[in-house]
């Protein structure tokens, strides 16, 4: 419908959220409110907000208020980040967009504009979902007949109030991925640039703006994601009109968006998460991707990976016997790492030779699968599509293959450079190789790898700047591949958690949160990739005693603990275990295959404790009828005992009986006396158990113990 025909104001609710947007007169649409719900509205309350909201101009600046759209635009009299900044050989670099077409229905909003003078035109699509999730793109199309248009970004912005004084957003490193850092929003822009090619272990997965001191279940906040694996941008802005926003979009390299007459491009989603707390915010994500037709409906098997338990060192008997050790203890997949294909006894050769090495494999995969199969246990295999050695019959035959620019190579990292999957016969190769792979063989799983950054990642023979193109060929590559093979499940593992978004989540069933299996480590990792993804997306495996990445030792309970929140699996030699470790690891097993429905269907949790040294997080079913929760010693505490801890999210008046649950029932402390609830539980109200709370036991350092609360009455 035209914009005359069509609702002036826009008020969405779901969820305990209000989106109410301003689509009046010939420009964008505006964002009016984002956050609590505002209730049931009638059109002439929302006609007084927008008079509420609208200030005054002041001295030395414009004399009408500058409306800052979804898509801010300079010509509108905005001094902050422009929404798009391009050009047409210098011409039509500030744009002045007319609405031509605006529909409205059902939770989505799609929005055609039009600037004549620049020739360009922009559609604009905004979705609130039903777990009160907002999410917009946009595209852009050169209407020029006779030249092309630059695009060098395309941003797209949420608005936030006053109160949001405080930014939250996270950096890391290969190892030690998703770290939080916190700052005041002051005047000005925080802005974040990826330029790696791919997520980025330093990536901010969630920018999020609060009220200052926000916890997981206090204060107001405020979170963008951008779902794109490639390149990208994030930024906090506030001007000194007092506007604040949350924005971001793909980075694009210098020429690397360059349309033609009649071209189109389309930026990635931004989805914007309002809640009470980093838990309410972090759940409207989970939810949202729960809620996907994609999303993995099956239990999710217990893994067992064959990385740190033989590396390269492939050995047919050798990996039966693991493959029997790990159907003894309850695995339900196998997956077989670096190592199978030709070339390939380290990482210095063999990228790009997707073909079984006839050395190691004379009959090929089949003996292993079929054992491994006849075991029970569904075969998986670990790939690297996007890669290629120097030293493999891949880069010698196809030299101009590799992402590269200047006529030089880049400098190479893990002795490997990017295959150029903008190459029609590379990106051919590749899928040709992979299906072969999962057509010959009983492959349900495929671990997909992606071991380096992109530097200087030209496309040939030019040498543009290629990541877009990259980026855009690995979604089609993928969603080809799961099209020929739709049972397939796919691992999105980047050096561990470097690509973890909703981008390639929309093509992949899982992530893998790190190459760090320290358990210590992934109590930091796990706690902060939950606030984007659900448990069931996060890979978790129980490493080998001491890591292979810290040198630390675990005790086989609390690496077992800290998988048990995630997608479980094992990396570790357990053919070399005792049997007394064989068994413990087989009632962990037991536990997560108990729990599963339960940890990755359920709303996570995460409680505000004031110790430092003792973390609470845990999982309550959706109708509140049981939890599991896990009290985590990530530290010597300077209290002992460590006092009370609180149980969020339960069903205020109903009673549950807490108690522990084995196998991590047994907390290990300085202390030779039982704490008085333990042995036989207790029963409190769900707002006992959130307000008071309960007396944790002692433990060392680096310990946890596993608490279960199950309804024991309903009030009335």
């Amino acid at each position: 419908m035209s914009p005359s025909e069509s609702a002036a104001l826009v008020h969405w609710r779901a969820a305990g959220v209000s989106l109410v947007l301003d689509c009046s007169g010939p420009r964008l649409p505006r964002v009016l409110h984002w956050g609590a719900d505002l209730g049931d509205a009638s059109p002439g309350e929302l006609a007084a907000l927008v008079t509420a909201a609208t200030p005054q101009p002041v001295t030395n600046d414009l004399d009408e208020v500058v409306p800052v759209s979804l898509l801010p635009e300079h010509s509108a009299g905005w001094s902050g980040t422009p929404g798009l900044t391009g050009h047409r050989d210098g011409t039509a670099f500030s744009t002045a967009f007319t609405v031509t077409g605006l529909d409205e229905g059902d939770g989505r909003l799609r929005v055609t504009a039009r600037d004549a003078a620049a020739g360009l035109s922009l559609r604009l699509e905004l979705e609130m979902t039903g777990s009160g999730l907002v999410r917009t793109r946009a595209g852009l199309t050169n209407d020029d007949t006779a030249s092309a248009f630059t695009v060098d970004g395309l941003l797209l912005a949420l608005p936030v109030p006053a109160e949001a004084a405080q930014v939250l957003d996270f950096t890391g490193r290969h190892l030690r991925e998703r770290i939080p850092q916190r700052q005041p929003f002051t005047l000005g822009t925080r802005l974040r640039e990826n330029r790696r090619g791919r997520t980025g272990a330093d990536a901010s997965i969630v920018l999020a703006a609060g009220t200052p001191g926000f916890g997981f279940g206090s204060g107001e906040v405020w979170g963008i994601h951008i779902g794109w694996s490639g390149n990208h941008r994030t930024l906090a802005e506030r001007t000194p009109s007092g506007v604040a926003l949350l924005g971001g979009g793909e980075l694009l390299l210098a020429g690397e968006m360059r349309l033609a007459p009649g071209e189109t491009y389309d930026g990635p989603w931004l989805y914007g998460s309002y809640g009470h707390g980093l838990d309410a915010l972090s759940a409207r994500f989970h939810r949202h991707l729960r809620a996907r037709p994609h999303h993995p409906r099956s239990p999710r098997p217990v893994i067992v990976n064959t990385w740190e338990a033989v590396y390269f060192d492939h050995d047919l008997e050798k990996l039966k016997a693991l493959a029997d050790t790990a159907a003894r203890i309850g695995a339900e997949r196998f997956v077989l790492d670096d190592g199978w294909f030709r070339h390939r006894r380290d990482d210095h050769a063999g990228l790009g030779d997707w073909y079984v090495d006839e050395t190691i494999w004379p009959k090929g995969l089949h003996p292993l699968v079929d054992h491994v199969r006849g075991l029970g246990l569904q075969f998986g295999l670990w790939v690297e599509p996007e890669m290629v050695n120097p030293d493999s019959d891949l880069a010698r035959a196809h030299p101009g293959w590799i992402m590269s620019t200047g006529g030089r190579m880049p400098p190479e990292a893990r002795h490997q450079q990017v295959l150029d999957l903008g190459q029609d016969g590379a990106y051919a190769y590749i899928l040709e190789r992979l299906d072969a792979l999962l057509t010959e063989y009983d492959i349900g799983y495929l671990k997909w790898d992606h071991n380096r950054d992109l530097v200087d990642a030209g496309h040939q023979p030019g040498g543009g700047a290629g990541v877009h193109v990259q980026t855009r060929r690995l979604y089609r590559l993928l969603d080809e591949l799961r099209a020929r093979h739709p049972g397939v499940e796919i691992e999105s593992c980047s050096s561990g958690g470097s690509r973890v978004d909703l981008g390639v989540l929309e093509r992949t069933d899982r992530v893998w949160a790190s190459d760090c299996n320290d358990a210590l480590e992934r109590q930091h990792i796990q706690r902060w990739t939950g606030t984007l993804l659900p448990p069931e997306l996060i890979g978790a495996h129980v490493g080998p005693t001491v890591s292979h990445t810290t040198g630390r030792v675990h005790t086989l309970d609390f690496r077992a603990g800290t998988a048990l929140f995630g997608h479980f699996g094992i990396e570790w030699d357990i053919t070399a275990a005792g049997d007394a470790e064989v068994e413990r690891l087989a009632a962990w097993v037991r536990l997560y295959r108990e729990l599963r429905g339960l940890l990755h269907s359920g709303t996570v949790v995460r409680a505000d404790h004031p110790d430092p040294a003792l973390w609470v997080h845990g999982v309550v079913a959706a109708d509140r009828s049981e939890a599991v929760y896990a009290l985590v010693a990530m530290t010597t505490g300077v209290v002992s005992p460590p006092g009370r801890v609180r149980l969020p999210g339960l069903e205020p008046d109903a009673v549950y009986r807490l108690a522990p649950l084995a196998p991590g029932d047994q907390p290990q402390g300085p202390t030779r006396h039982a704490l008085r609830w333990w042995a036989d539980g207790v029963e409190l109200t769900g707002r006992m158990l959130a307000v008071t709370g309960v007396q944790a036991p002692v433990q060392f350092p680096e310990r946890l113990v596993l608490v279960r609360a199950s309804l024991a009455s309903i009030p009335g």
